[in-house]
């Protein structure tokens, strides 16, 4: 049935029910549908008044939102192509990341087991959860408005009368007891009112689990870059000090060759030069070391185990290469697009129950239950009583209220819409610049690896010519300056390369338990 006739049908109920059963019915805002008639008429005017009800309840609509139907993405059908992307880096069909667990990508038994401990001790991923059972409770509330609360009541009354009042000119003394079942007012969702609220409070919920799907695979990411980067700064702070160790023999060398006449001063001080950067860079990375732990064990959520801590870079076992697939399955299978979906569908049912508003709104208050005037009394013959008392709420001005709220709900719709597209774009950039940058770093790790192999052998030509008087040993320190800069570029080359692919994996989706 059309929702937007409702009103209409709700009218010619109500015109039926006078003509069948002699009955007025006077709708407020504040006062209950009250039935004039005789006694036998009574009854019989309220049985049609909950036939109708009835029938009202049973042709209701589900929800008066609009239908949803899922945007299209605002982003190209295929992924970027061009010299920087790795060929064969999207074949449609192969598993898709989203079904590769932490388990099987990282391959690291260390980074396994702080993974783990970050799962169960980081603070903001135990926020995440605990936002879902927050959210949880309020779509069972939310739920609930849809069935009546029924209570049980007892009362106890004594009262005395003077009397002055009572019209005999002696007091009186008045017992009243009373046990009561029954529901106040319910409302009869005939618009779909509380079921669009209901609606919504579901999306807002499933919106807070993928919120924490979507932590959860950045709390992995983040603890894997942080391991690495604490791995690549322990090699770094290593060849600090093979270096320190290497130049601090040289100017041990050069020392006694200046004092037995063989080397020039400037030869002394520009290896002394030498020593003291190498020491510099000792302190750098040995602070630097330490804020890595620091930061490592902030995001497990607790102090890192001493085994748990990498040797260096070229210890950490590689990781499984990816698979980009498709922009249309990635990007509908990303936690945070799901979550912006959600919260697109809840802003829609908000629609439903902003529309709602404008129609009528029926609320029934019953009970029954026994009263008398003595307590002995209360559970004999005739004490039964019984009240009915639906209540009808027509809205008829409102100052451009109900109005103003249905605008809300439907420029929140659209903010909504923007967010989730904003989403999808955003995504489909990550995407792009991760699979740029991870189809380049094979050719920049084997331009640099093969740049540190000329500068060693540079280093080690120069040094035997300064140790044969051919040459000075400014070229030496050259040389030993172009070593160490590109051993340097090499580890940070291949932290880039392990750091892409934890990237990769983040962005389309991986990180499943």
């Amino acid at each position: 049935m059309n929702c937007w006739t409702m009103k209409s049908l709700f009218a010619l109920l109500q015109r039926k029910a006078i003509r069948s059963f002699g009955i007025t019915a006077r709708c407020s805002a504040s006062a209950p549908l009250k039935i004039r008639g005789g006694q036998g008429e009574l009854f019989t005017g309220l049985r049609g008044a909950v036939i109708a009800i009835a029938l009202l309840a049973l042709t209701g609509c589900a929800s008066m939102a609009p239908t949803y139907a899922r945007p299209e993405a605002p982003v190209p059908s295929e992924w970027p192509a061009g010299p920087a992307y790795k060929e064969g880096s999207v074949k449609p069909g192969e598993r898709a990341v989203a079904d590769i667990t932490w388990q099987e990508f990282f391959i690291d038994a260390q980074l396994q087991k702080l993974i783990a401990l970050a799962l169960e001790n980081n603070r903001d991923l135990r926020i995440a959860a605990l936002n879902i059972e927050r959210s949880q409770a309020l779509y069972q509330v939310q739920r609930a408005d849809l069935l009546p609360t029924v209570n049980a009541a007892g009362s106890a009354v004594r009262a005395r009368t003077p009397g002055v009042l009572s019209g005999t000119g002696q007091a009186i003394n008045a017992h009243q007891y009373g046990v009561s079942l029954g529901f106040s007012a319910y409302e009869l969702d005939l618009f779909g009112r509380v079921r669009s609220l209901k609606d919504r409070a579901l999306e807002e919920f499933f919106s807070t689990e993928e919120a924490r799907r979507s932590m959860q695979i950045s709390l992995v990411a983040e603890v894997a870059n942080d391991y690495l980067t604490l791995a690549a700064d322990k090699e770094l702070l290593k060849i600090a000090r093979d270096t320190f160790t290497s130049q601090q023999e040289s100017y041990s060398l050069i020392k006694r060759r200046f004092e037995a006449g063989a080397s020039s001063e400037l030869d002394l001080r520009q290896a002394e030069t030498s020593v003291d950067s190498a020491r510099v860079d000792i302190a750098r990375f040995t602070s630097q070391v330490t804020r890595d732990e620091n930061a490592l064990a902030l995001v497990i959520g607790s102090a890192v185990p001493a085994d748990l801590l990498p040797a260096g870079l070229s210890e950490v076992t590689a990781m499984k290469d990816l698979n980009a697939g498709l922009p249309s399955e990635v990007l509908r299978r990303r936690p945070d697009i799901m979550e912006a979906e959600h919260l697109l569908k809840a802003a829609n049912a908000n629609i439903g129950a902003a529309r709602a508003a404008f129609f009528p709104r029926i609320s029934l208050t019953t009970s029954i239950g026994l009263s008398s005037d003595q307590l002995s009394g209360l559970f004999k013959g005739g004490a039964d009583t019984w009240s009915f008392a639906p209540q009808i709420t027509l809205p008829i001005f409102d100052s451009g209220r109900n109005r103003a709220n249905l605008k809300v709900s439907e420029v929140d719709r659209e903010i909504s819409l923007a967010q989730y597209e904003k989403a999808i774009q955003s995504a489909f950039r990550e995407v792009a610049d991760a699979l740029a940058q991870y189809g380049a770093i094979g050719d920049q790790l084997a331009a640099q690896q093969s740049l540190t192999d000329a500068t060693a052998v540079s280093y080690r030509l120069s040094r035997a010519r300064y140790e044969k008087g051919i040459s000075s040993y400014l070229n030496v320190l050259d040389s030993q300056r172009s070593l160490y800069g590109a051993q340097q570029g090499l580890i940070g080359v291949r932290l880039s390369r392990l750091t892409t692919l934890v990237t990769l994996y983040k962005v389309l989706g991986g990180g499943g338990v």
